[in-house]
């Protein structure tokens, strides 16, 4: 069998891991002896074992390893944490040949891990489905490499391109009771959720996974006035809510807006690796315009409103994937 279709299997099980591993990456490994696969493992939590750790020590002949391959998505680790290094473990069991499939971006790891397997006599492969490996874990390279959190942008939309009613201030749902669970799933899935104050006062809303069984994401509002602290708002009550003003004491003006990559370097600080925008047109548009996104995912809807808040403007031809829902269509874009 080839290293390809094993490395496939690692990036199965790390899949697993989304939305429970931060800070950590999601890792998924596998252990192949004469060509059969002998265990596996991935990492499901910070603080919990690592996948090459899990799957190494589930293995009950300690001598066979020492004739197998340990496939893993992301180099291991070198660096003591909350676990000792598993490339320390990969020698100690002497295990002759590994495959990995992209180096480590954080600067703790980044080469040391390969290093030392190579230096105690290991041969190592890496490469293997780089892509993907990189794009599975997408939102702690933005964090090292671009000292920023994955943005996605999400909003739901008619079917001739609004995403309000005119002159609303009342909730309102354009999408299905499906779509409405699945944008769940994603809020489990990412570290936190962002909206704008409008929004905030609005909709009043709670921002959690009530839909989908999983963690919640932190609640971002961005707030330049300090108007949401005077309301009797869901968010300001929600201890971790993290809400994000301006701090110059000059900028009265109703209309101020915080600079994008501002807020990023905010939750950045924070140690927020993906954050998913649910806000109006005017908050979307502002990551939009200053080409701070990564991904966008728009609900499009059959229903048409004819007036009202005009969405987003965001160059569709970027589109990676549209799918047919139950009432709605998803249309998935990608920046880069």
């Amino acid at each position: 069998m080839s290293d390809s279709l094993f490395m496939q299997r690692c990036l199965t099980l790390a899949q697993k891991g989304l939305g429970y591993t931060y800070p950590n990456p999601m890792v998924g490994c596998v252990v192949v002896h004469e060509g059969k696969i002998i265990a596996e493992g991935w990492h499901k939590k910070a603080g919990k074992d690592h996948a090459e750790r899990e799957a190494i020590l589930s293995v009950k002949n300690h001598h066979i390893l020492s004739n197998s391959t340990l496939y893993v998505n992301l180099e291991p680790c070198d660096h003591q944490g909350k676990t000792p290094p598993c490339s320390d473990l990969i020698v100690q069991m002497k295990i002759p040949r590994v495959v990995i499939g992209c180096l480590d971006q954080n600067q703790k790891v980044f080469g040391k891990g390969l290093k030392k397997l190579q230096a105690a006599g290991c041969a190592v492969k890496t490469g293997v489905l780089e892509t993907q490996c990189i794009e599975l874990n997408r939102r702690f390279f933005s964090f090292h490499q671009k000292k920023r959190p994955y943005v996605i942008l999400k909003w739901a939309e008619s079917a001739d391109g609004f995403i309000a009613p005119k002159n609303t201030n009342t909730k309102y749902w354009l999408t299905d009771v499906l779509s409405k669970q699945r944008v769940h799933q994603w809020r489990s899935q990412e570290q936190a959720i962002m909206i704008g104050l409008h929004t905030a006062l609005i909709d009043n809303p709670k921002l959690n996974t009530r839909l989908w069984a999983g963690n919640n994401p932190t609640p971002v509002v961005i707030d330049p006035n300090q108007k949401l602290s005077h309301s009797d708002n869901h968010l300001v009550k929600e201890k971790n809510t993290i809400i994000i003003v301006n701090k110059k004491l000059e900028a009265t003006d109703a209309h101020t807006q915080i600079d994008a990559a501002d807020i990023l370097k905010r939750l950045y600080q924070e140690e927020l690796q993906s954050v998913i925008i649910e806000g109006g047109t005017k908050t979307l548009q502002h990551f939009i315009d200053a080409n701070l996104w990564d991904e966008a995912r728009i609900f499009i809807t059959k229903k048409k409103w004819h007036d009202g808040v005009k969405g987003p403007q965001i160059n569709k031809n970027l589109i990676a994937s549209s799918t047919t829902l139950k009432e709605d269509t998803l249309v998935t874009l990608y920046k880069d």
